[in-house]
């Protein structure tokens, strides 16, 4: 009989349908036309329906599967309330089926950490700028992000009324990433992709120094590393804080397992053991190729503004 398969890619599989199911969730909140829109820290921190019950949905969904994993979601929510209908028990028989990269075959629950971003770029969703929005969830094993899934679902929405709404992204490092066409930039092109609604004189000061041909502003962490492995963008920069670890364990775990590279802005990794601060103080440096060359490029005064 075939050996059961490694606890990671049930882990993974399980996720993936979990993304699936929050998709249509956020979806559905849309279509009902009633947000509830809350502000948290003020205008450009929202939460909206759609992050509450997609964050019960996927943190209930694993935590029923996988009782020992440590689960952080952006959200404070109870966690008691979690209705049958956001309970999501599927998983991807095609993500089963792929051995596990023989360094993770060992893993036990309890040696987890899943990072959830029930909702990235909610202000983007609130405005109807669909494409922006992601749903994360990132799995880190010894602090490092080791596999995600990143699911859009508003992918495609613009393509017409009989397009299939949405996709979901996933990948293992020492596997690599499925879901899209990994696409690199135009060569001797650099086109920086940095935030829409989190601008400040330290960001645009870091942009400026970079010298790049294009500046694309969009929402979201999760799509920002979508615009890096699809070739629409060669770097994300991000001088500021405000990123935490639940917009970029899972992009960060898709973008390594391409062979991308993404860091704090001093070229600091990203740290996701359990014990971790949440927030990313010293903002986001990534590309899929040629990252020593924005690297080499960030002002020192940029670097000695943001400490870690």
């Amino acid at each position: 009989s075939m050996a059961s398969p490694a606890l990671l890619m049930r882990v993974v599989a399980s996720a993936y349908s979990v993304a699936e199911k929050a998709a249509t969730i956020v979806r559905n909140v849309m279509s009902a036309g009633d947000l509830g829109i809350v502000e948290k820290a003020g205008p450009n921190d929202l939460q909206t329906k759609a992050d509450r019950l997609v964050q019960m949905s996927i943190c209930a969904s694993l935590a029923r599967k996988f009782p020992k994993v440590t689960i952080i979601g952006e959200e404070e929510l109870p966690t008691d309330d979690v209705t049958e209908d956001l309970i999501e028990d599927g998983h991807c028989e095609e993500i089963l089926k792929k051995p596990c990269p023989a360094q993770y075959t060992g893993i036990k629950e309890e040696e987890l950490v899943i990072w959830v971003d029930p909702l990235d770029g909610t202000k983007e969703y609130t405005e109807g700028l669909l494409d922006h929005v992601t749903v994360l969830i990132g799995i880190a094993y010894g602090g490092k992000a080791i596999a995600g899934v990143i699911n859009q679902p508003y992918y495609n929405y613009e393509a017409g009324a009989n397009a299939v709404l949405g996709r979901t992204i996933w990948g293992v490092l020492g596997m690599g990433a499925f879901g899209f066409q990994l696409t690199e930039a135009p060569a001797g092109k650099h086109i920086v992709v940095t935030t829409r609604s989190h601008s400040s004189a330290l960001v645009n000061e870091c942009i400026t120094a970079l010298n790049p041909d294009t500046v694309i502003r969009v929402g979201g962490a999760g799509n920002k590393i979508i615009q890096l492995i699809e070739g629409k963008a060669s770097a994300y920069v991000f001088a500021s804080p405000g990123c935490k670890k639940w917009d970029t364990c899972a992009p960060e775990a898709i973008l390594h397992a391409v062979g991308g590279k993404i860091t704090d802005i001093r070229g600091n990794p990203f740290q996701y053991n359990k014990e971790v601060k949440h927030m990313n103080s010293a903002g986001v440096l990534a590309t899929l190729r040629n990252y020593d060359y924005y690297a080499s490029r960030i002002p020192n005064t940029v670097k000695e503004s943001l400490v870690p």
